[in-house]
């Protein structure tokens, strides 16, 4: 028994040590990260530092990298309190009730979700845009193979903005919900994606969303009643814009793509941009996907859960154990995603210059809108995300049965596994230093103590099922998240479902 001991306490002394190691050694290679993009920037060889100015470039990176930290961060905690009674917190945390109170109100939850998601693709854009290098950029005499593993293949940015404007702050935002929204900003940041889904822009996935639950048999789960009127007719309008904006984004991107006028990688042939144009959306899809199937397989019965070789093997992969697979595919997924959009951006975003012709024979303002990436944004919302979410919203074993999400869970947990993005830790340990964050039980309580003051969680606020997108939340923890183990204690169907699956 002594010797068993020991041996335990060894083991967690090496697993702390090899912890350690890995957020030391991530740290600095974020430092370098951080560096290498600034140093693009103020050489001008990023396109806004070349085309404008070196400064705006630098202010408007770190000011988006800034607001993506906020975004990320807002999703959680706006999803991880909408079961929580508004009463316990509302005095305390009176910035974050101006959010909550109107978020946490009829369908505005999904609404919410749908105006970020294009917000975080149109910032990851952006940021492309401020901090990507261009063609042939050296940087501090560093080796060729130095600069084709940083600069070439973008992971320089990617890693700097992976880490300090997504993973840090899921990490706070996991278990500090009320404390990292309790500020204007974040309040600004909801209004925006208010408004984003408001302008009707991803309107078309609406569509989508009545199709995945007509084909599924299962109705639109709704707290607000059916529109009808001008109410109606102002919604299918909206989704008309929509289908034909989104046409046109894809027409004219394309379009550049066939002409060799992106920001794609010189050499490239149209054709093959084309092609890793719609496999990197898909994979993109697949990403965003697996968050919704892997929350929805919970909720099903034993006898809808099926036999599907590849489901099994997914399920068992990711709650072996404690759930710690499951974090850190979340962790694995987040690179990846950031990874994909970047390349994406870089693929579709157009690189129309005075000297060449615009597109379609369009005004030279209207060629240089074009040349934001917004379009590229638009596409890749519509049917590199949000789309592929609903179907798995609606057909959440079918899509786990898909060997490539196997082989797309595997690849995240070596991600994870290798520990490249572990200084995340270190900067959100920062912030919560700085920003003074507190756990949420230090307001609230736990849900055993708000459930014994008749304030129990109210699990129906959250809508899962066919045609919703909340998502696993974007914990850091090595356990189950908290808002699994709460869904574990209330249903024991999914508690059995998660311990049979971490048996087999």
């Amino acid at each position: 028994m002594q010797k068993s001991r020991s041996s335990k306490k060894m083991a967690e002394g090496e697993n702390q040590a090899f912890k350690v190691f890995k957020q030391i050694y991530s740290t600095c290679l974020l430092i370098f990260c951080t560096a290498l993009v600034m140093g693009l920037i103020f050489s001008r060889q990023t396109k806004i530092s070349k085309d404008v100015h070196p400064a705006l470039a630098f202010f408007i990176l770190w000011g988006l990298v800034i607001w993506l930290n906020m975004v990320e961060g807002g999703q959680g905690s706006l999803v991880g309190l909408a079961p929580i009674n508004f009463d316990l917190y509302k005095d305390t945390h009176p910035t974050t009730f101006i959010s909550t109170k109107v978020c946490h109100v009829g369908d505005n939850l999904d609404r919410y979700l749908m105006g970020r998601q294009f917000m975080v693709i149109f910032i990851a854009f952006m940021i492309n845009l401020s901090g990507a290098p261009l063609p042939g950029s050296e940087l501090w005499g560093l080796p060729d193979a130095m600069l084709a593993i940083f600069l070439g293949s973008g992971i320089g940015m990617i890693l700097m903005t992976a880490m300090i404007g997504q993973l840090n702050s899921q990490v706070n935002a996991s278990h500090c919900m009320l404390d990292y929204i309790n500020n204007y900003f974040a309040v600004f940041t909801f209004y925006v994606a208010m408004a984003v889904e408001f302008s009707g822009l991803m309107h078309f996935s609406y569509v989508i969303q009545l199709v995945v639950g007509q084909l599924a048999g299962k109705p639109i789960e709704s707290n607000e009643p059916p529109k009808t009127g001008g109410v109606l007719m102002f919604f299918w309008f909206r989704v008309i814009v929509s289908l034909a904006v989104l046409c046109f984004a894809l027409a004219v991107t394309l379009s550049a793509l066939f002409n060799g006028q992106t920001t794609i990688w010189p050499g490239v042939p149209p054709a093959v941009g084309v092609i890793l144009f719609f496999l990197l959306m898909s994979v993109i899809g697949l990403l965003e996907g697996m968050q919704i199937a892997f929350f929805a397989v919970a909720k099903l019965q034993k006898s809808e859960r099926g036999k599907a070789k590849f489901a099994m093997k997914t399920c068992d992969l990711l709650y072996r154990g404690k759930g710690r697979n499951l974090s850190g595919f979340m962790i694995g997924r987040q690179l990846c995603v950031t990874l994909c959009f970047f390349v994406v951006a870089r693929v579709s975003t157009l690189a129309v210059g005075p000297e060449d012709e615009n597109i379609f024979g369009v005004s030279d303002g209207v060629q240089a809108f074009f040349n934001t990436g917004l379009l590229g944004a638009v596409i890749t919302t519509n049917i590199g995300s949000i789309s592929w979410q609903l179907v798995a919203s609606a057909f959440p074993i079918a899509f786990l049965s898909n060997p490539f999400v196997y082989v797309m869970l595997c690849w995240c947990l070596f991600l994870e596994a290798t520990g490249i993005c572990s200084g995340a830790w270190v900067l959100a340990g920062i912030h919560k230093k700085i920003a003074g964050f507190k756990r949420d039980e230090v307001y609230i309580g736990t849900a055993e103590e708000r459930a014994a003051k008749n304030m129990a969680d109210d699990e129906n606020e959250l809508h899962v099922g066919a045609g919703h997108m909340v998502k696993l939340p974007g914990f850091a923890d090595v356990e189950l998240p908290p808002s699994l183990q709460q869904l574990m204690n209330n249903d024991p169907s999914v508690a059995e479902f998660v311990r049979s699956i971490s048996k087999q």
